[in-house]
């Protein structure tokens, strides 16, 4: 790529193409006796210690009002193989379908949390409401990670990052600069 390359303008309402932050993950919820999985493409980092993360669940999702009144959930990262089932669960609505049956996902019970972790996923973060005072304005829930669950290897597994219209990019290779980092940097 040229350093300095030509550029054009550009519709503002698709910037998401080049900033969506993190990898897809799927939102295990669980309000007393119903359960639900939802795909998600936007969510941040916003604290380490705490370990908070804030995300979007529109109030239009199943997933919200679950999400709502349990004030927790779990936040599980799939891998690339997962990438049809990522699709197809957000295709689908919780209202109407028990989504771990009819993707083949197998429930697991959290340490911490009420809702599941899904076993096939790299990682599982049980996560409980921190802050809510963006959920009204905006569908912005702010979490607490209150438990940790990551699959020893591989170390830094592919995950699907949506850029928008149906396409999915795979995280990429590793490229280490630790020499030149400094703690407290990023």
């Amino acid at each position: 790529m040229p350093r300095n390359p030509h550029k054009s303008d550009f519709p503002v309402s698709q910037v998401r193409h080049y900033l969506e932050p993190g990898p897809i993950v799927l939102v295990s919820s669980r309000w007393k006796d119903e359960t639900n999985i939802m795909t998600m493409g936007w969510h941040t980092v916003m604290e380490f210690t705490p370990s908070l993360v804030g995300c979007v669940i529109a109030s239009s999702n199943h997933s919200f009002e679950i999400v709502r009144k349990s004030g927790e959930c779990v936040i599980n990262l799939p891998t690339t193989a997962l990438t049809d089932t990522v699709i197809r669960i957000g295709n689908t609505t919780g209202a109407e379908t028990d989504k771990f049956r009819e993707f083949g996902l197998t429930r697991e019970d959290a340490d911490e949390v009420e809702a599941p972790l899904i076993r096939e996923c790299h990682a599982n973060f049980e996560c409980r409401l921190h802050d809510d005072a963006l959920v009204d304005r905006y569908d912005f829930f702010i979490f607490e990670v209150v438990k940790a669950h990551v699959a020893a290897s591989p170390k830094h597994p592919e995950t699907l990052h949506y850029t928008g219209d149906g396409v999915f990019v795979v995280s990429g290779k590793v490229i280490s600069r630790r020499s030149l980092f400094r703690p407290g940097m990023l």
